[in-house]
C-alpha cells in the first residue's frame, strides 16, 4: 500500500510554511510602516511590502525549501513573479473586502486573507510549478540514473 504522504513531503510542507512565514512577517512589517509612518493607504502597502517579502520567501524556498538553487533563476523568477502577482492581488483585494465591509482593522482582516492565500494559492503553486520538477531536471536525473 503506497503512503499518502512522505516524511519528505511533509518536511518540504514544513519548510515552505516556515519560508512563508519569514517572507510573511517581513512583509506585514513593511506594511504596517508604509500604512501607520507613511500614511499609505493600506492597498497600496500591502503590494510594497508584498514585493519585498517576495524576495525573502523566494530566497529561502530556492535554496532551502525545494534546493533548486542549482538551476537557472529564469524560468523560476517569471513563475515566482506571476505568482507574487496574483497573490498581492488577492490579498489586497480581499483584505479590502474584509475591511470596508465586515468593518475589522485591515491589520486583522490582512492576517486572515495571508493564511488562506498563503495555503491554497502560494504553496500549490510554488511547490508544483514554481520549484516542481521540470523535463530538464527529469532528464538530467535519468540519465545520470542509467
Amino acid at each position: 500500500m503506497k503512503k499518502v504522504l512522505s516524511s519528505k513531503a511533509i518536511l518540504v510542507f514544513f519548510k515552505a510554511q516556515f519560508s512563508a512565514f519569514a517572507g510573511g512577517i517581513v512583509d506585514y512589517a513593511i506594511m504596517i510602516f508604509c500604512t501607520e509612518v507613511l500614511s499609505i493607504h493600506y492597498t497600496i502597502s500591502i503590494a510594497i511590502s508584498g514585493v519585498i517579502g517576495a524576495v525573502v520567501n523566494f530566497s529561502i524556498n530556492r535554496f532551502w525549501t525545494f534546493k533548486k538553487g542549482n538551476l537557472p533563476v529564469g524560468g523560476q523568477l517569471v513563475k515566482f513573479c506571476l505568482v507574487v502577482l496574483g497573490s498581492i492581488a488577492l490579498k489586497s483585494s480581499f483584505t479590502y473586502l474584509l475591511t470596508e465591509n465586515l468593518h475589522l482593522d485591515y491589520k486583522i482582516s490582512r492576517i486572515l486573507i495571508d493564511i488562506a492565500v498563503s495555503l491554497g494559492f502560494n504553496y500549490t503553486l510554488q511547490k508544483y510549478w514554481v520549484f516542481g520538477n521540470t523535463k530538464k531536471e527529469e532528464n538530467l536525473t535519468s540519465s545520470v540514473d542509467q
